[in-house]
């Protein structure tokens, strides 16, 4: 057998099979990977143009950050130790009046992008103002993206109004429709910003299209109480209503929820976006993963934005959900590190419709592929390398990213984004938003 690349790894975890396969191989050809073979196996059927033999390492599939804002990394730490809507009534939001433009948005992406690569995230499903910019530093970086089609009933820079936000969404879906890498969702921010009618022709165009909803749900109960006292019912049944809560809803949060709630989801198919860290910071409440997982509900996990979290690292996020789960259960075999792994991989991917793609190391999908170095102090001695990548490991011990069979982390280095020059885009912002920041 002949392949463009072949990696010996010590350890691959396919995630889409429980367990792990000792001194095995992938081999990748043609940005797919062909066969999973045993070290033996690989080094008498394959022939490869590169080989790369990584003793000490893990092999995972590619991390799935299912929940971001990528360009508020610019805005990281202007504003912290605030509740949710202190946070953006007082702080955020009238930053970005300020400053989002163009310019901010694909600096800020490009930092976002560089973030994640190094933290071992191959794919990451966006909402934020100008996708268009996102979607093309993304594919520039060789970056797996959705790109959220953002619709929210207050002007801002993007656009002026609900018609102009939907319009603007349909050409930034035809702009990538053919890309192989960045795909869109359609993104309406939250129940308490965005009101019926547009919802309603949002249902519509998802539809017609065929294209997942991202949006932030029950993430407050401040919004619960606001949505009873405006619209006489919660969110959710408002949702519920209007037809959105269905297999294409990716519902981000879900901090408050009732067990009618719960079971709607369960028998709807919707995806719920798990924010453990997020969620912490901003006191927003606890998702309750263990009871949503129970009633087969598909969870993946995001970081949500840097301005919040104040990092996009998916090793952390698995972390914090596996031990918050056991925290607040009071159970400690909630949420083991294989499922927590699954999570941050498979849920993500099936949670965007690319399950079929990517989110697991499966003989026909796309080489996302992240190699870990368990080798070092911090992740020694390896009893179950899955424990040590959710419990020990460091995003600083992701040494390889390969997205779609190409390399664009090498031995820690960048590829494909100048990392001097981003730093420096990044510092020429912090001096301008120092001296106004909104």
């Amino acid at each position: 057998m002949q392949t463009d690349l072949l990696i010996h790894a010590d350890w691959v975890i396919p995630v889409d099979e429980p367990g792990v396969l000792a001194q095995h191989s992938i081999a990748v050809d043609g940005g797919r990977i062909s066969a999973i073979l045993t070290r033996d196996e690989a080094q008498q059927q394959v022939t490869a143009r590169e080989t790369v033999t990584l003793a000490g390492h893990a092999l995972i599939p590619g991390l799935i950050n299912a929940h971001t804002h990528s360009a508020m990394c610019l805005f990281r730490g202007l504003a912290d130790d605030l509740p949710l809507m202190t946070w953006l009534n007082e702080h955020i939001w009238p930053a970005e009046a300020r400053w989002v433009h163009e310019e901010f948005v694909a600096d800020g992406s490009r930092l976002a992008i560089a973030e994640m690569i190094r933290s071992g995230t191959t794919c990451f499903n966006d909402m934020y103002f100008f996708p268009d910019v996102t979607g093309r530093v993304a594919a520039q970086a060789g970056m797996r993206a959705t790109v959220g089609l953002i619709l929210i009933d207050f002007p801002s820079a993007w656009a002026s109004d609900a018609d102009a936000y939907l319009d603007k969404a349909i050409a930034v879906h035809d702009q990538f429709r053919s890309d192989p890498l960045v795909r869109t969702a359609f993104a309406p921010h939250a129940p308490y910003s965005v009101s019926d009618a547009p919802l309603r022709r949002v249902v519509t165009l998802a539809n017609e299209l065929d294209l997942p909803v991202h949006m932030h749900v029950h993430e407050t109960d401040t919004e619960v109480s606001g949505s009873i006292t405006q619209h006489g019912r919660r969110p959710i049944e408002r949702l519920h209503r209007l037809d959105l809560i269905n297999p294409t809803l990716m519902a981000v949060h879900m901090t408050q929820l009732e067990g009618d709630e719960i079971d709607l989801f369960a028998g709807s198919g919707a995806h719920v976006v798990h924010c453990p860290q997020s969620n912490l910071k901003l006191a927003s409440g606890h998702c309750p993963v263990t009871r949503l997982l129970e009633a087969g509900i598909n969870v993946a996990l995001g970081t949500d934005g840097a301005a919040s979290n104040n990092d996009l690292d998916m090793l952390a996020e698995m972390q914090t959900a596996a031990l918050l789960a056991k925290g607040g259960s009071g159970d400690a075999c909630a949420l083991p590190a294989q499922q927590a792994l699954h999570m941050a991989t498979l849920a993500g991917a099936r949670a965007l419709g690319i399950g079929d793609l990517t989110g697991s190391l499966t003989v026909g999908k796309s080489a996302d592929i992240v190699a870990l170095d368990l080798s070092q102090p911090e992740t020694q001695p390896v009893f179950n390398p899955i424990s040590q990548l959710v419990y020990a490991a460091g995003r600083e011990q992701v040494r390889h990213v390969w997205i779609n069979g190409r390399q664009v982390l090498k031995n820690r280095a960048l590829t494909t984004i100048d990392l001097a020059q981003t730093l420096q885009r990044a510092t020429s912002w912090h001096e301008r938003i120092m001296k106004h920041p909104g």
